[in-house]
């Protein structure tokens, strides 16, 4: 059976969260006259991710919501563990003020959303909060492209687990194997969504995770232009496509 819709990641996928993330934080050191106590910029950044990275692992796996682990980033971030709610919530607030300032979409994203707008159905699947996802789509100017954005936040469970994507399957009221999944992530993303019975695919944008070798199962594309002509092949028989 084809595929009759596709559901997307959102950071690093469709919004260029790499970026975005890098000058908001550079913007924010600054105004907080944070940077000085960092050896460069790059540093500070490195430290805040690493940082993002623990204590999202830490929602993930059900430890704490979705507001304490943004309160908890910034607390170990400061290295002020004794940091109020309000007062992490007010520094965290004013980062968010410069980060947004720098969002944009990827150039790709708009033309392969208008070549398969009348051949596929769309739907979003992210780790994150419907609150942050949902205003993000809107100032971006793509939320209504979507029929459904399902967050991890609200749904109780995240990727890799198959109860998300399969959750993503039910809203469409589609079968796991008519729908296929893109993402930036070859394991949370890639491996996740295959293992689920989607088709996977893997956007390889050169970043972070370029030299990670692929896990079996996800078709890996450098480009959404290349999304097309992938969807319209039916890969299960070895038919021609244009995937590596």
């Amino acid at each position: 059976m084809s595929i009759r819709a596709v559901v997307w990641d959102v950071d690093d996928t469709l919004f260029d969260y790499t970026t975005a993330d890098r000058e908001g934080m550079r913007a924010h050191l600054v105004a907080e006259g944070l940077l000085a106590g960092y050896g460069s910029a790059e540093e500070a950044l490195e430290r805040w991710r690493e940082i993002t990275d623990q204590q999202w692992a830490r929602f993930s796996a059900g430890e704490v919501d979705f507001v304490t682990q943004r309160r908890d980033r910034t607390r170990v971030f400061l290295g002020r563990p004794g940091l109020t709610d309000t007062e992490a919530d007010d520094w965290f607030q004013r980062y968010v003020t410069h980060y947004e300032a720098a969002w944009s979409l990827f150039p790709d994203v708009l033309p392969v959303l208008d070549t398969l707008s009348a051949s596929h159905r769309h739907a979003v699947l992210s780790n994150s909060s419907l609150t942050v996802q949902d205003r993000k789509l809107r100032v971006l100017g793509v939320h209504d492209r979507f029929e459904a954005i399902l967050c991890a936040a609200e749904l109780g469970v995240s990727k890799p687990e198959p109860g998300a994507f399969l959750a993503a399957c039910e809203a469409l009221s589609l079968a796991p194997h008519q729908v296929a999944y893109v993402g930036d992530h070859p394991e949370i993303d890639g491996r996740g969504a295959h293992e689920a019975g989607l088709l996977s695919v893997w956007i390889d944008r050169g970043g972070a995770y370029a030299t990670v070798d692929p896990p079996a199962g996800p078709r890996r594309i450098a480009s959404l232009s290349e999304l097309p002509a992938l969807l319209g092949a039916d890969t299960r028989f070895g038919a021609p496509s244009t995937f590596r």
